[in-house]
């Protein structure tokens, strides 16, 4: 039995429709919460593309969309990591003032770090895949897999949520999972930027102890015994000197 070129191509389209043997899972793809699961997905850039504008005008709102989409989500994503570093901040102070822990400031930044990583590693990695297990019957590695792809905004597209004929979804899934990325990759910008601070510190501090070393140098082959232990410059190479970044 040969299939005609043109059989081939609706079977393609409907296949890109939701349309399986199993079953069609088109439906309620364009509803609220599919439609807001798309937008958070483009504007993101995960892109799992399982989901896409078929027609020219949505293609066209689609390109405008994600060229204000992209730069503002990324303005938020910030904020919103931010403020959870903020949030985690007051709630170390709070801790210990509770207990009556004398912490020094650069201890406070350390345990509010420590805190932000353990916390967003729970709730972001190792947490989400119960749910996906529970209601998507992926086993917790697959879960994980998910999770990670996701908000590693690679996206391969192989697992994706809500795209299952033989479950039923609950009404708030895929609202509940958008915002899970959301705050995921705010969670993931934030510890990507402390990171990068600690690299950047730690430079700083390497620079500053390698012009000390020169000064001493310096000062021992011009028969100084006076050795001045600092910098020209004046600034001190000690850690605690060093701002933790997000603190501000």
């Amino acid at each position: 039995m040969t299939i005609s070129p043109s059989h081939q191509k609706n079977i393609i389209q409907a296949y890109k429709s939701g349309l399986y043997l199993k079953g069609n899972t088109s439906l309620g793809r364009w509803d609220f919460a599919g439609s807001f699961f798309f937008s958070v997905s483009a504007v993101t850039t995960i892109g799992y593309g399982n989901l896409s504008p078929s027609t020219v005008v949505s293609q066209v709102f689609c390109i405008f969309f994600a060229l204000f989409g992209i730069p503002l989500n990324l303005i938020l994503l910030n904020r919103i990591g931010q403020l959870m570093l903020s949030g985690v901040h007051l709630c170390a102070l709070h801790l210990g003032e509770k207990f009556h822990c004398q912490v020094s400031e650069r201890g406070a930044a350390i345990l509010t770090r420590t805190c932000a990583l353990v916390t967003g590693l729970l709730l972001f990695l190792l947490l989400p895949p119960l749910l996906f297990t529970a209601i998507e019957g992926w086993t917790y590695e697959e879960g994980f897999y998910y999770s990670f792809i996701t908000l590693s905004t690679i996206g391969f597209g192989d697992y994706v949520i809500g795209m299952n004929p033989e479950r039923t979804y609950p009404a708030w899934y895929k609202n509940v999972v958008s915002l899970w990325i959301l705050f995921g990759l705010a969670w993931l910008a934030l510890i990507i930027n402390l990171c990068i601070s600690l690299v950047e510190n730690s430079r700083t501090l390497c620079q500053c102890c390698k012009r000390k070393s020169h000064n001493i140098e310096r000062e021992l082959m011009n028969g100084n015994q006076n050795i001045n232990l600092e910098p020209e410059d004046g600034q001190k190479c000690d850690v605690k000197d060093i701002k933790p970044v997000g603190m501000d």
